[in-house]
């Protein structure tokens, strides 16, 4: 969840890797820190600031500060409070060794207390702390060679960066269930990211490391090398990623979640380009034709995710069921592994995320696997962790999402998932009729969503409203209950207020007891197979006093008689009328944050990539 940046090469002004690091921001931004091997002193110079990265870049302010290995990193707290004495990166005893580090090491306790007794002196709170000091345990001038000893006695997750003031050509990288890859520059020069936003504007080509890598990137001709702890060569190719330095900029827009609210148009056309053969009535997923015939043969289908990807997955189950006609279950990644999940060959698991290194969902695919069922990740990120562990793959195209909020990336997550169930369903008993419409509606989306979008000013008004609400409900029903989840959890990230999702009919189940004049609803009401059960729901809440903003097919005016306030979204497919009421819902959450006068592109407490359980 935090950003690790490294750099190698010339003799060069280390901001090149302060400018990278502001682009990993939204992984974690508790505080930042940078350690660099200076020529001239024969030292590794440090220093960390506490709060966003803005806070370092006034430490260092003028200074001439040239180096190479350079290690910068931002951190999202785990352990330790948000000090500078925890923030990265941390060092040995003898000021030789220094380590940045994303993940958690689950055995530090144990380690630390050994390394006390033997006379190490510990000055911060963090698991990260004992890293260095076991490699300064086994360092006898190889980095390389003390960090794979040290790493034998730890268990848990770890990316790492490492360089040593004693060894100082090297800039050593580590991995085991956290995300980590190699950019390669110019002129023998490498960097080091957690992610490739990172590096984007210095090179698009990249190597990633693999679960159980060592990585040694030198300054002197030889580039760099990757083996396994056991000392074997690994060879991989370069590959280039899709990303642009375009993606991670704010284009004019005041913050990087309403720039994502609005290239929605473009991310789904995006998810979308190429895949709908509406002559067939069906769609084109180049990563599932090696394994199309053993789909034909699943009976079930399981939907894991976390997060905002888990209530996309919801709406997926109910997709799956009805137009493909399979028994789905949507589950959250992070207990799916604790339960005894009765999956096998018949039963396929579909894995989603944004970054593709959601820990909890990696681990899900992991016993997914283990018990037999075939995989299919829907991931944003292409040479992510998810997207190597999976069978196969699609990709949602989406692009750079920067807000921790995901907004782009999840609707184009529903626009992946309307295909699979209409490619699932065109293997089975769905209608050449109903595939060729699905496949019209699909297409339509981008200038749906533009109608929508064009009602952010009216959107942002109904905010401004209900600026001082300090409960909330989300209500809807059928495929329309997961979207409730969802702003709720937009307005939780944003506002920091209380938010709830609720399903329509469980309102008078115990919800009813909440509402009041003071308790206000959004009720997702399309003009759908539940449209007049939601106008009793909303009707009940009124008969309380509560006021309602319902969000309605356009065209609905007997909708206003009955509701405070409306949003409008256009008439589409029942199935997809989720991708439509999901943006409203975004922007009152981005408007309602904004008045609230809070950081929405980074939420306190949040980071954007949850790489640990």
């Amino acid at each position: 969840m935090c950003g690790i940046v490294g750099y190698i090469g010339h003799n060069r002004d280390i901001r090149i890797g302060l400018e990278a690091l502001k682009r990993l921001e939204y992984r974690g931004y508790d505080s930042s820190g940078v350690a660099f091997y200076n020529k001239e002193t024969k030292q590794i110079d440090s220093m960390r600031a506490v709060g966003k990265i803005v806070n370092l870049e006034e430490k260092m302010g003028g200074l001439d500060l040239k180096g190479s290995p350079v290690l910068f990193h931002s951190r999202w707290a785990t352990h330790g409070n948000v000090t500078e004495e925890n923030a990265h990166p941390h060092q040995d005893c003898k000021g030789n060794v220094f380590v940045v580090h994303n993940g958690i090491i689950e055995n530090y306790q144990q380690l630390k207390d050994k390394l006390i007794k033997e006379g190490h002196t510990f000055t911060s709170q963090t698991d990260t702390e004992v890293i260095p000091h076991l490699i300064e345990k086994f360092f006898e001038g190889n980095l390389e060679e003390a960090t794979r000893k040290a790493l034998a006695l730890v268990k848990g997750a770890y990316a790492l960066g490492i360089i040593a003031r004693d060894d100082p050509n090297k800039l050593v990288l580590a991995k085991y269930s956290a995300p980590l890859l190699i950019g390669i520059g110019e002129n023998n020069e490498y960097l080091a990211a957690s992610d490739p936003s990172a590096i984007i504007t210095h090179t698009k080509n990249v190597v990633y490391l693999e679960d159980g890598e060592l990585a040694i990137l030198t300054s002197i001709p030889g580039g760099f090398s990757i083996e396994d702890y056991s000392r074997n060569p690994v060879k991989r190719a370069p590959r280039e990623t899709e990303w642009n330095v375009e993606d991670a900029k704010k284009d004019g827009y005041a913050h990087f979640m309403l720039k994502e609210i609005m290239e929605q148009p473009k991310s789904i056309k995006d998810a979308l380009r190429g895949r709908i053969v509406l002559e067939d009535g069906s769609v084109k997923l180049g990563g599932l034709e090696d394994i199309k015939e053993k789909l034909k043969e699943v009976e079930r289908v399981q939907v894991l995710a976390c997060g905002t990807a888990s209530f996309m997955g919801k709406v997926g189950e109910y997709m799956f069921e009805e137009y493909a006609g399979l028994s789905s279950k949507g589950d959250i990644g992070s207990e799916f592994r604790y339960k005894k999940p009765v999956i096998d060959k018949k039963t396929l698991t579909v894995v989603i995320s944004q970054s593709g290194e959601t820990a909890d969902t990696l681990a899900a695919v992991k016993e997914a696997k283990r018990k037999g069922s075939p995989t299919i990740g829907i991931i944003n990120t292409m040479g992510s962790s998810i997207a190597r562990e999976v069978e196969q793959g699609i990709y949602t195209h989406a692009g750079p999402e920067i807000a921790v909020a995901s907004t782009k990336a999840s609707t184009a997550q529903l626009a992946v998932l309307a295909l699979l169930s209409l490619y699932l369903g065109r293997q089975r008993d769905l209608s050449l009729v109903m595939g060729q419409r699905m496949g019209k509606e699909l297409l339509r989306l981008p200038e749906l969503i533009k109608k929508v979008l064009e009602r952010a000013s009216d959107i942002e008004g109904i905010a401004r409203k209900y600026e001082n609400i300090k409960n909330l409900w989300v209500m809807g029903r059928k495929y329309n209950y997961p979207a409730a989840l969802e702003g709720a959890l937009k307005i939780k990230e944003t506002a920091y207020i209380h938010a709830e999702g609720i399903a329509g009919g469980e309102l008078k189940h115990g919800a009813l007891a909440l509402i009041d004049e003071d308790f206000p609803t959004i009720a997702i009401v399309p003009s759908d197979s539940v449209y007049e059960k939601m106008v009793s729901n909303i009707q009940e809440i009124k008969a309380r006093k509560g006021p309602v903003i319902a969000i309605a097919t356009e065209g609905n005016e007997d909708i206003k008689s009955t509701v405070d306030d409306v949003i409008y979204i256009p008439k589409t497919l029942e199935m997809l009328t989720p991708i439509l009421s999901i943006i409203p819902l975004q922007l009152f959450a981005y408007y309602l944050g904004v008045l609230k006068g809070n950081d929405v592109d980074k939420p306190r407490n949040l980071a954007k990539s949850v790489t640990v359980e």
